[in-house]
């Protein structure tokens, strides 16, 4: 229960850090990727201040031989860069690009709902059910088609020709 308390205070004060620095304006993410035109760079400040603290913060917590609420650390163990990596990415970036949301920004402000707002959170939610059911369409056609040069599939049928 513990554990459950402090994920709910941390994202409470997400949130809060989240309006008190414009980050649920989509106007001021907008103005922060237009380069060309009215440029805003206080969003570059907030995610300077956002690193700054996370790298103090998680140099301390990891000093610790374990966390407080549970018996070992979860740590990301991969560091390659794949296609799915830079697909993400990507599909991302656009979508921050144009509607000026991301999922925190996006999820906080639903408390002010508008239509542009709910059908951005509706399309990340659908985009973030279609690749597990995607991933398991692919896994299941897999399984379902023949597949004549993986070692213990099918054999390939023989041709003989009559001689």
């Amino acid at each position: 229960m513990k554990a459950i308390g402090a994920a709910f205070f941390a994202g409470i004060l997400f949130a809060i850090g989240l309006c008190v620095s414009g980050m649920t304006n989509p106007a001021k993410i907008i103005a922060f990727l237009d380069f060309a035109g009215a440029w805003d760079p206080s969003l570059a400040f907030v995610m300077a201040g956002a690193v700054g603290v996370h790298a103090v913060a998680s140099r301390m917590a990891l000093r610790a031989p374990r966390p407080v609420w549970s018996s070992r650390y979860f740590l990301p163990t991969r560091r390659d860069v794949d296609l799915p990596l830079i697909a993400g990415a990507a599909i991302f970036g656009l979508g921050w690009g144009i509607a000026g949301y991301c999922p925190g920004p996006a999820v906080v402000s639903l408390v002010a709902p508008s239509p542009g707002l709910v059908t951005f959170v509706l399309a990340m939610a659908v985009g973030t059910l279609a690749l597990p059911l995607s991933r398991a369409a692919i896994r299941l056609m897999k399984q379902t088609s023949p597949v004549h040069d993986e070692p213990g599939g099918p054999a390939a049928p023989v041709h003989r020709s009559a001689s």
